[in-house]
């Protein structure tokens, strides 16, 4: 005998095995990022290691991230009180906000290209190895969280949410938020183990 579910039950199954797999991802990512970093630190004590400011560009890119996560936070506040235009238009800004990140990552790295630090070749280093894995890396996943912004502000632009289901915007939320944090550890991670 078949067994069919109703849209709400499909939508509760749903929403409940939604956050838990993002939190899975999201912990296997914190212990990619902390295998770097530790590898960072113990290769940095074998010496060779070249000294460099970042660029102002990382510093600009930050407040970039946090705005994004503030019209993030604006949006899930708006459709928790089912506003769905201002949630539509927040989760779009915090779409372009995501963009201009990654166009402010890629000028901060033709910005280490000008200082003469390099990714690999004859004369890099691998602190700007290092400086181009993590925050390429990040960069990666920011792609991810870009791909599921552009995914939830379509379906909000047809009205696919309300008060009483959001969750694509709570699991996008969550991951956005996640990659902010994430972020502002590496950047601190960077200005401090030097």
């Amino acid at each position: 005998m078949e067994t069919y579910m109703t849209p709400e039950e499909a939508r509760a199954v749903k929403a409940k095995t939604a956050k838990p797999m993002l939190w899975v991802g999201i912990v296997g990512i914190v212990m990619l990022f902390a295998g770097l970093t530790s590898a960072y630190i113990v290769r940095q004590a074998e010496g060779n290691w070249l000294y460099f400011d970042l660029p102002d560009t990382f510093y600009i890119s930050t407040a970039v991230i946090v705005a994004s996560s503030l019209t993030m936070a604006a949006a899930q506040f708006a459709i928790k009180r089912d506003q769905l235009s201002l949630s539509t238009i927040m989760l779009f800004a915090t779409l372009v906000l995501g963009l201009a990140f990654a166009w402010l990552q890629f000028k901060a790295w033709g910005e280490l290209v000008e200082a003469g630090v390099y990714f690999a070749g004859r004369e890099s280093n691998p602190s700007g190895s290092f400086l181009y894995a993590l925050s390429g890396l990040h960069l990666a996943h920011l792609g991810g969280g870009l791909i599921a912004l552009v995914f939830t502000s379509v379906k909000s632009i047809l009205k696919k949410y309300s008060a009483e289901d959001h969750t694509g915007i709570g699991v996008a939320a969550t991951y956005w938020h996640f990659l902010d944090i994430l972020w502002i550890y590496l950047l601190l991670f960077l200005v401090f183990i030097r």
